[in-house]
């Protein structure tokens, strides 16, 4: 109920008596407070043939007030509401971002999650250090790169003025919150490669000098 910022749990067949006119039945079977006007609402597993009908989360809309506000965009409010009994029950109140809301509730043993990502699935993947360096094709430039904590496996590359350059870098590392990062700021370039991950980036190397390239993730004691 977006106006009286409430969950309301029915039943369906009392609901249906209901209308066809039968004053005995309860169709409402409980009601919950929320803070404040529930916009959008999700079941577990309700976007699924498996829908269990256990918990429900409630995105809430003008309820910036809850929260200090730390910037011009102000985080809402979602519930996570326990509907499995006749009584409705609040397991956990949190702050989400605003508009769009969108949520999905899933079972935490059908997620199947993997600390590291494996090298075979990136056909450009540079898998030893030994294959970094500059390779050029007229004007287009491939630098292959590997990243093992605390270093690249080049110190620096050399390219001319004009070349399109690719360069491809994977993270050697095993360890699961092992990141690296990639950062050329006066070419607007900054990504992030996970363990075992690669990634790449090409761009236009249209301004003479010398420019640094640094991790931006801090990886070991000496980054």
């Amino acid at each position: 109920l977006f106006v009286d910022s409430q969950i309301v749990k029915w039943n369906v067949e009392a609901a249906i008596k209901s209308f066809k006119g039968d004053k005995e039945a309860q169709a409402v079977v409980d009601r919950i407070d929320v803070h404040y006007q529930p916009g959008h609402g999700f079941t577990s597993m309700g976007e699924t043939k498996e829908s269990d009908g256990r918990y429900f989360n409630s995105d809430n809309k003008f309820s910036k007030d809850r929260f200090l506000p730390v910037g011009p965009l102000h985080c809402e409010t979602a519930q996570l509401v326990d509907i499995s009994g006749d009584k409705m029950k609040l397991v956990h109140d949190h702050s989400v971002l605003s508009e769009p809301h969108d949520s999905i509730i899933v079972r935490r043993d059908i997620i199947k999650t993997r600390q590291i990502y494996d090298m075979d699935e990136f056909p450009n993947a540079v898998k030893d250090p030994a294959e970094s360096g500059v390779f050029r094709n007229g004007k287009k430039v491939t630098v292959k790169l590997t990243s093992q904590a605390p270093a690249f496996s080049m110190r620096e590359f050399k390219l001319k003025k004009g070349d399109e350059v690719t360069l491809i870098l994977t993270n050697h590392d095993k360890v699961e919150d092992l990141t690296h990062g990639f950062a050329m700021p006066k070419y607007d370039i900054n990504f992030i490669v996970n363990p075992q991950e690669t990634k790449s980036v090409t761009f236009i190397a249209d301004k003479p000098g010398v420019y640094w390239c640094y991790c931006t993730h801090f990886c070991h004691a000496l980054h």
